[in-house]
């Protein structure tokens, strides 16, 4: 088999809402259908996103995902920052919807997550795999990036980052730890919990 395309669908609330969202992103329409169901076609570039409208469907618990492999995630990223702060003034990072920053996660690839409206995580990852993190921060911030960016589960990231930052050698830069932690404490807080709960 060869040339061949798969085009995930995934499920939401409003096909309209998905398709304002995902036009803030760079995404044009393809195809758009209210009956008999509500579907709409997005496409930017070769990255092909479609969306069906499903009665009763709850983003927040949402179990839909599907991976888009990139040459590099930074200029995609960056492109979608923009198309964020041009309509909400700011990247969003808490709630649904948001986006996380490109991260490498320990499996050797570097990538970032939108979560969209209708609470479908779309995970973009670069296309080819890093080199092995060298210091005890750099491996803590992998997990982090895992535990948070791919399983949802900001507060054992937070954890990680907090104890890899309290052991971390005077020698090395902590500013990107920080930033983490701070972008995942701002996840919690906004979520209605306590981060140290």
């Amino acid at each position: 088999m060869a040339n061949e395309l798969t085009i995930p669908l995934l499920p939401c609330v409003d096909i309209d809402e998905m398709a304002s969202f995902y036009e803030m992103l760079g995404f044009s329409v393809t195809y758009r259908q209210t009956k008999p169901n509500p579907y709409v076609a997005m496409r930017r570039e070769d990255c092909n996103l479609h969306f069906y409208g499903m009665p009763g469907h709850v983003p927040e618990e949402s179990h839909s995902t599907c991976v888009v492999i990139v040459e590099d995630t930074g200029p995609l990223y960056e492109a979608f920052a923009a198309g964020m702060r041009a309509v909400h003034k700011k990247v969003l990072i808490a709630g649904i919807p948001r986006m996380t920053r490109p991260r490498l996660r320990n499996d050797r690839y570097t990538g970032f997550v939108v979560v969209d409206p209708g609470g479908n995580w779309v995970r973009f990852s670069k296309a080819a795999q890093e080199p092995e993190a060298k210091t005890p921060l750099a491996r803590a911030m992998e997990n982090a990036a895992r535990q948070a960016d791919a399983r949802g589960d900001e507060r054992q990231a937070l954890k990680i980052l907090e104890g890899a930052l309290k052991k971390a050698d005077a020698s090395e830069d902590v500013t990107e730890a920080e930033a983490f932690r701070d972008e995942l404490i701002e996840r919690i807080t906004s979520s209605g919990q306590r981060p140290d709960a």
